[in-house]
């Protein structure tokens, strides 16, 4: 499994100076492509990115939830995946309030995919040849979604997206990798996660590797890279700080 962070930004002002990239999460499994939360910006990251990835090529578009740094480029993902509709092709799994409640995917668009999937708490969705992940509420002002992903029934991969801490979240992202979506610095009376909040998921539950993204001004400022190394230090665990760009092997 091959994951390559589009873009690293988290909260408004970060995402919107582009202070760091916002264009989601790119995965690549069982020779299929899964774009994950594409934020502004997501289409260049592709087109530009030294990979030479191609939008042709994505097969599965996931949003965790409508806010705007996590589906601004949606439409014009799905414009670019069907070759402005004339290659009818690719699903996506969505909440459904990004559909019916204040939409944020056109409706002219919807008939160039080949299926919308509306995303439902502790649900199972097939991928292909093994590959299918599963869904769990978070606790965000709007209908949020965490993922873990399997490969042969094995829980390789949680993405934990924005959410308030909560005393489960340890025990249902329990996946051999667990990405981590954090804005704060110190813990806040905002829906996001802090470095406060990691410290308490990892006295609870250590994977084999724990990565940070989708951090916000106060993160950022405080170097995300030492914020890890130190972390690493005191939880005893492996502890990244994903970049904008980072390709991540997942054995």
């Amino acid at each position: 499994m091959r994951l390559i962070f589009l873009g690293t930004a988290g909260g408004r002002f970060v995402v919107f100076k582009q202070i760091r990239a916002s264009g989601g999460l790119w995965i690549e499994s069982a020779n299929k492509t899964i774009l994950i939360d594409p934020g502004p910006g997501s289409l260049v990251r592709i087109v530009k990115s030294k990979r030479k990835l191609n939008p042709e090529k994505i097969d599965y578009l996931i949003l965790t939830h409508r806010h705007l740094d996590h589906s601004a480029d949606i439409n014009t993902i799905i414009e670019a995946m069907t070759m402005g509709g004339f290659h009818r092709r690719g699903t996506l799994f969505v909440p459904s309030d990004a559909i019916y409640n204040d939409p944020v995917v056109l409706g002219y668009l919807r008939g160039f995919l080949k299926e919308i999937i509306l995303l439902e708490e502790n649900k199972k969705y097939d991928i292909v040849n093994g590959v299918y992940f599963e869904t769990s509420k978070l606790d965000h002002p709007v209908e949020t979604y965490g993922l873990n992903l399997y490969e042969s029934d094995r829980k390789i991969l949680s993405l934990i997206s924005d959410t308030y801490y909560f005393s489960d979240l340890p025990k249902i992202f329990n996946g051999e990798n667990v990405i981590m979506n954090v804005v704060f610095l110190e813990k806040r009376n905002i829906k996001h996660l802090s470095i406060p909040d990691v410290k308490m998921f990892l006295s609870v539950y250590k994977p084999k590797k724990t990565i940070l993204t989708h951090f916000g001004m106060s993160i950022v400022k405080a170097k995300p890279w030492e914020l890890a190394k130190k972390l690493s230090e005191e939880m005893g665990t492996e502890i990244i700080a994903a970049n904008d760009g980072m390709e991540l092997i997942i054995e």
